[in-house]
């Protein structure tokens, strides 16, 4: 979750909201996000789809089985259905996110009714560090 956290203050740093994710992979890191909405124009290009597109890029392949996916805000439904489609078997993350969160705060995209994949979750690791990034950002935001 460090790792996430690196990329999130990455991420604050280029103006984008501070998310940060990593995939990893028998202990290895095989892919990395953080937020890119702003920089590329793109509604999908959260650090959840960043971070997958990497990781398959990497192992060449799109099934990310074996893999730990760390996120430092808990993932809204897009970014479940792509855990979902990409077979991760496991996702961490830090703060809640009662607007869109997927794993349980707003809806719960686990494990939908019919589907053949299931995602574990653990969420609130380091959420207070993960929660005060957000915080922080947003309060310099607002200039408040």
């Amino acid at each position: 979750m460090q790792l996430a956290l690196a990329e999130a203050e990455a991420a604050a740093g280029e103006g984008e909201v501070p998310v940060g994710c990593v995939i990893v992979r028998e202990g290895r890191v095989i892919g990395r996000g953080r937020n890119a909405r702003e920089r590329l124009g793109d509604p999908t290009a959260h650090a959840e789809m960043v971070a997958i597109t990497a990781a398959a890029g990497s192992i060449g392949d799109w099934r990310l089985e074996g893999c730990t996916l760390y996120v430092t805000l808990e993932p809204c439904p897009m970014c479940m259905g792509a855990c979902l489609n990409a077979r991760v078997p496991r996702v961490v993350y830090g703060a809640r996110e009662p607007k869109a969160g997927a794993c349980g705060s707003v809806v719960d995209l686990r494990a939908p009714a019919g589907f053949n994949h299931r995602v574990d979750v653990t969420g609130a690791v380091l959420g207070d560090a993960c929660a005060e990034v957000m915080v922080r950002f947003f309060r310099a935001r607002r200039g408040a």
